[in-house]
């Protein structure tokens, strides 16, 4: 039994080779259940027990020595069908690293959503704007700080024309071709003239809200920011509104969320206040509808607006603002799998 086996090892390493079909038949003549070698330990059953130990050391590198001639042999096909571009498709597939979404479009998606559950459409307009529609339809008054270079990147062949620093100027086109009642939120990048560091940076995005029609109030403004939070934080969040100034809003407010990190209890990231600022609301001034055509005396409204990189820095725990915008794998693998 020792010489067969001897022969069937030298005649493995003798065998070639070049297409698949032959490389498996091979493999089925030797290896399958009913093959040679499944023979070779049934016949090995029967030997005296003093040979049982040298036959089962053949036998075992019989075994290895053919599944090593298989991979050998497939292997070299493999090579030689991609060096030569060969299609053979009973050659097994190359697997692709599942992508990932930016987590600014996770965030900017799970809002959206949100506000289209009660009744609020998506509109769009255009990054480079011009100044009547970023500040003066926004009760902007000329000398407001907000126009200064230090804050706004102006286009330098028309000083009228620049980068909008909100997405506020899409509410102003929204009122111009609508009346009301309005329901609109307006996502997109914006742009405004800051130092990079890990909580500022001078391009980045932000969702902003407006609702416009008959008895709006206050109240209203509450219950749409309270039912947001909610849903976006998880049903225990709480929310605070603290007294704030904008042009284009009267009265206008910050909104606080409680912590989702510590419960409320306070900790490093809220600085121990229990409290986390994520946006500026207020109802809109009557000025503002007035530029925009839209009678003050019969309608009232209420916008707000948020950063995208301040929610998902909150929601994913993010603790510098520059990852989002640097390209690094590291980071964006971490999101593989969120919707």
């Amino acid at each position: 039994m020792q010489n067969k086996i001897k022969q069937i090892i030298k005649d493995a390493e003798n065998f070639s080779a070049n297409e698949i079909d032959k490389i498996e038949a091979f493999r089925i003549k030797y290896l399958s259940k009913k093959g040679v070698v499944s023979a070779l330990f049934e016949e090995f059953r029967t030997i005296p027990s003093e040979e049982k130990k040298e036959v089962g050391q053949l036998l075992n590198q019989l075994k290895i020595s053919l599944q090593n001639k298989i991979s050998s042999l497939k292997e070299h096909l493999t090579k030689e069908a991609i060096a030569g571009n060969i299609q053979d498709l009973s050659l097994p597939g190359t697997s692709l690293n599942q992508g990932s979404r930016h987590p600014i479009s996770i965030v900017r998606k799970e809002i959206l959503d949100i506000f289209s559950r009660i009744g609020f459409t998506v509109s769009d307009g255009p990054e480079i704007e011009d100044d009547h529609h970023v500040f003066s339809a926004l009760n902007f008054p000329p000398e407001h700080p907000a126009r200064d270079m230090q804050d706004t990147f102006f286009i330098e062949k028309d000083p009228d024309i620049l980068l909008r620093t909100h997405t506020s100027s899409i509410q102003v086109r929204v009122m111009e071709k609508s009346q009301p009642p309005i329901r609109t939120v307006s996502p997109g990048r914006v742009f405004r003239n800051e130092a990079i560091s890990a909580r500022a940076h001078c391009i980045f995005h932000q969702v902003e809200g407006l609702y416009i029609d008959e008895k709006v109030s206050f109240a209203d403004l509450k219950q749409t920011l309270l039912y947001f939070a909610k849903e976006l934080f998880g049903e225990d969040t709480k929310i605070r509104l603290r007294p704030s100034y904008f042009p284009f809003t009267e009265p206008s407010a910050e909104m606080d969320v409680s912590c989702n990190l510590c419960g409320g209890k306070g900790c490093n990231v809220c600085k121990y206040t229990g409290w986390l600022e994520v946006l500026g609301c207020g109802m809109v001034d009557p000025n503002v509808l007035e530029v925009n055509n839209i009678d003050s005396k019969k309608y009232t409204g209420f916008a707000f607006g948020m950063g995208i990189e301040r929610i998902a820095m909150l929601k994913f725990q993010i603790r510098d603002l520059r990852l989002y915008f640097e390209n690094d794998l590291r980071f964006l693998e971490q999101f593989s799998g969120v919707i």
